[in-house]
């Protein structure tokens, strides 16, 4: 069964109730690939506002989510609180929150697995630094980040991995298509090897860093590659043409 597309915008922490709703209506008058599943990442504070305004067949997810149900956690948001919002998705171990705001892989681990056991998709972000990739380390990293996870979960089945090098997340630079497809093919075989040969057939494998209309086709031909997590260009009118880049090809 082939796995089906998947194309995820995340604002970051971008955006105003004007250039928001300018993005929904682009999003709602636009043709879009029916075969490909299109979520979005607004900051917390209009979560709302889209859910609200956005067409249905686009899902909304949370750039955060935190890993217990309620209490005295200022600043965080639950998982309950997004199920009933109708928030369906949340993006967990971003590297801008893995670096900045110090989330270790356990901490993201535990947020992975309360977010599932509440009913979330989760978009699991994984990549490896630009020291890390010259000194061969790209597989060991990603692999010890993918197997935190799997040490507290089983189902992978809402789990969308989305392979992010932070070296190229907003700087401009882009995995070539080979490098993408080689650490992609590897997070497969370490799923088959770790977690289930079912797991590795169903899971789609995104790739996000410097996502453009650009290189977005001749990275959605590669076979391991199954969507996008795009950053900046979400933004723009160019993310229908990245949602739509496997038409015609």
């Amino acid at each position: 069964m082939a796995r089906r597309f998947f194309v995820g915008g995340n604002f970051k922490m971008n955006g105003s109730v004007q250039t928001i709703m300018n993005i929904i209506h682009r999003l709602n008058e636009a043709k879009l690939d029916p075969d490909v599943d299109v979520v979005i990442a607004p900051p917390s504070l209009y979560l709302l506002l889209v859910r609200e305004h956005l067409r249905k067949g686009i899902q909304v997810a949370a750039q955060n989510v935190f890993d217990k149900p309620n209490g005295a956690f200022t600043g965080e948001i639950s998982v309950a609180q997004l199920e009933e919002s109708d928030i369906t998705w949340a993006l967990v171990g971003h590297s801008e929150r893995r670096v900045i705001l110090q989330e270790d892989d356990n901490f993201v681990a535990s947020k992975t697995k309360a977010a599932l056991d509440g009913g979330l998709g989760v978009v699991l972000c994984i990549g490896e630094s630009l020291e890390q990739r010259e000194a061969g380390k790209t597989i060991e990293v990603v692999t010890s980040q993918l197997q935190a996870v799997a040490d507290r979960v089983k189902d992978w089945s809402k789990i969308v991995i989305a392979y992010e090098p932070i070296w190229a997340i907003g700087t401009g630079k882009v995995a070539t298509t080979e490098q993408a497809q080689e650490v992609h093919s590897a997070i497969r075989s370490w799923l088959a090897d770790k977690v289930s040969k079912e797991t590795s057939d169903t899971t789609r494998i995104i790739y996000g860093g410097s996502v453009s209309e650009t290189n977005c086709r001749e990275l959605a031909k590669q076979k391991d590659i199954d969507g996008f997590l795009v950053g900046g260009a979400s933004l723009k009118p160019a993310f229908v043409d990245i949602i739509n880049s496997r038409q015609g090809a």
